[in-house]
């Protein structure tokens, strides 16, 4: 079964949890903390494999959660870190961020790698908390949190040039006369039910992959047929190649059939239209191609290549080739993503505002919303007295208490941070 698009969410392992422990030997007076640090939790990493071109594996997972890492122990352990989590994807597949937009990956080469979500750092023990002030702290961290994502993942496949066309013009047929593809061939619209993707050579012997997609209709931009579905597989392709019905078969106008394939194209994705094309007039074997051709010629743009050609009869399609070929030899390398809409080039202009919110829910409720704020939540060990007065003056420290006051905050009111409450005091 071929699925190209997934949706499914990924949580990073947590980091183990710091460890509150004390030297206790005979002969070692004054040991001192002796608590060990937590170790850090799993990484999601998405590997592109060059031996799959499905996610099928991955449609049936709702979720993928990375081991947590092992917390500390006394006498110093540090907690184990985890393995990273490798999931295997094919080549070509794009990973999302559906909260934010933003592509997290674009894997093209075998082996290429990306993480996903990283494991959270492990908290740190009570050793690490020793200064020359407070020489036997009683407190230690909690781990870090894992990210978790919620991912589109989808396939576009990768091919130098992309056949499209409405259905049953003979772009499959096409694609078995020039390579060693074998899709499946009828006289019957969308016989292609998933993209075939063959590799064909010149006559000088450059070799290059061509994708024959299902059937395009019109409206398949918004659905309609199986376009919507397999129209992403057209844009990592570097050259567009049209394939028409000239001898018009079914009673369709060759240039009308041309327009409509083209408007699909730009309801998709604009940039589509910005490629080089090229028209494959199939069909020559049969009665009416020559007129239908001629009528044809005088209204598409000059600019364009047109070939004749019968894929019946193998007539024409090496001269295709040959062309393809040395066109895609001397076409630039071309992104398919602009650099704003990848992750790690966004800027993040907000890092000198305030890391947190004040909201007001009620008379006497406050709401702090903020990842900063909540991160350190989380790695509070609340169970110890220390941790807490650690805790209240980091708030303190971050400003929050005096944002407060100046909100109009009262003595005995609440104050919230993710479901824990507490009593505000001046």
């Amino acid at each position: 079964m071929f699925v190209d698009e997934v949706e499914l969410k990924v949580k990073a392992g947590d980091g183990g949890d710091g460890c509150t422990a004390f030297r206790r030997e005979k002969y070692v007076p004054m040991g001192g903390p002796f608590g060990g640090n937590g170790g850090h939790g799993a990484d999601i990493v998405f590997v592109a494999d060059s031996g799959l071109h499905t996610l099928l594996d991955l449609r049936y997972q709702k979720q993928i959660k990375g081991s947590k890492g092992e917390n500390g122990r006394g006498k110093n352990q540090h907690g184990k870190g985890r393995e990273k989590v490798e999931i295997k994807v094919p080549l070509g597949t794009v990973v999302t961020d559906l909260d934010t937009g933003f592509i997290l990956a674009d894997l093209k080469e075998p082996g290429q790698s990306a993480i996903i979500a990283k494991g959270g750092r492990g908290g740190r023990g009570n050793t690490a908390f020793k200064t020359q002030t407070n020489t036997a702290p009683e407190y230690s961290e909690k781990g870090e949190p894992g990210e978790e994502k919620t991912l589109k993942v989808e396939v576009k496949m990768i091919a130098d040039v992309g056949l499209v066309g409405l259905p049953s013009v003979g772009k499959s047929t096409i694609i078995s006369c020039v390579s060693k593809s074998k899709p499946k061939i009828a006289a019957y619209h969308f016989t292609t039910l998933t993209p075939n993707l063959g590799v064909t050579k010149t006559t000088d012997g450059y070799s290059f992959v061509l994708a024959d997609l299902p059937g395009l209709i019109e409206g398949a931009s918004k659905g309609e047929g199986l376009g919507d579905r397999f129209l992403r597989h057209i844009e990592r392709t570097k050259i567009i190649a049209h394939v028409i019905d000239m001898a018009a078969t079914e009673g369709r106008d060759p240039y009308e059939d041309y327009q409509l394939i083209n408007k699909e194209l730009e309801l998709f994705n604009p940039k589509l239209l910005k490629k080089p094309q090229i028209i494959i007039a199939n069909k020559k074997d049969i009665e009416g191609f020559s007129e239908n051709f001629d009528k044809f010629m005088k209204k598409i743009d000059s600019k364009i290549q047109v070939f004749a050609v019968s894929a019946a009869t193998n007539t024409g399609l090496q001269e295709v080739i040959d062309y393809l070929g040395k066109t895609l030899q001397e076409l630039p390398e071309t992104k398919l993503f602009d650099d704003d809409q990848m992750e790690s080039h966004v800027l993040y202009t907000f890092q000198k505002e305030e890391p947190y919110t004040i909201t007001k829910e009620s008379d006497d409720l406050w709401v702090i919303h903020g990842e900063k704020i909540e991160k350190l939540f989380k790695m509070t060990n609340f169970s110890s007295e220390e941790g807490m007065m650690r805790f209240a003056k980091k708030l303190t420290k971050m400003g929050i208490d005096q944002k407060l006051e100046s909100l109009g905050a009262k003595e005995g009111d609440q104050v919230r941070i993710l479901d824990f409450y507490f009593d505000y005091k001046n």
